[in-house]
């Protein structure tokens, strides 16, 4: 089995631990649920598999970053597919340029998710903590849009278009 086939396995078991989680009931009637939802444990500490899905998403980007158009697809696909590993899924941000580069090679390789929406409003405000650190967010953003998809999946622009509208506006981000 190759190195790939062996990650997408990791990456299928992280995502079937943490499906239960991400669709267990919400009771929306409880005027508290959204604090209740917050304060409670993070999906990945409640499944118990925190370093587990960190070290896979840290291979993911590895593989991203140093792979060739046709890996990158492959990663995107994945995470299609095991959208809840990606959910759950993320690195601490560390307000560097690296921490943010990797925090957009995230955004990327989750191309969009499951609304462009969220990762627009993310992005938005990755922009803004950037800035905020001092961290000049235009290489990087040029420097990841490179590595992204030019499919627009959900008719709101590609993520490469995306993060190439967030690099060419002033100060950087989309609004």
């Amino acid at each position: 089995m190759g190195e790939l086939a062996e990650l997408a396995e990791r990456v299928a078991l992280i995502d079937a631990c943490v499906e239960p989680i991400a669709r267990g009931p919400v009771d929306v009637t409880d005027p508290d649920w959204v604090r209740t939802m917050r304060e409670g444990p993070h999906p990945l500490d409640e499944a118990g598999i925190r370093p587990e899905a960190e070290a896979a998403l840290r291979e993911v980007l590895s593989r991203y970053e140093e792979g060739d158009d046709g890996v990158r697809a492959d990663l995107r696909a994945l995470l299609e597919r095991c959208r809840w590993f990606g959910w759950a899924t993320t690195l601490p941000l560390e307000p560097t340029p690296q921490g943010f580069r990797r925090r957009l090679l995230e955004m990327s390789v989750e191309d969009q998710g499951l609304d462009t929406r969220d990762m627009m409003v993310a992005l938005n405000d990755l922009c803004g903590q950037a800035m905020d650190a001092g961290v000049d967010i235009r290489p990087l953003l040029l420097d990841v849009a490179g590595l992204s998809s030019d499919v627009d999946k959900y008719g709101m622009g590609s993520t490469r278009h995306i993060l190439l509208r967030a690099a060419g506006r002033e100060p950087n981000g989309l609004w």
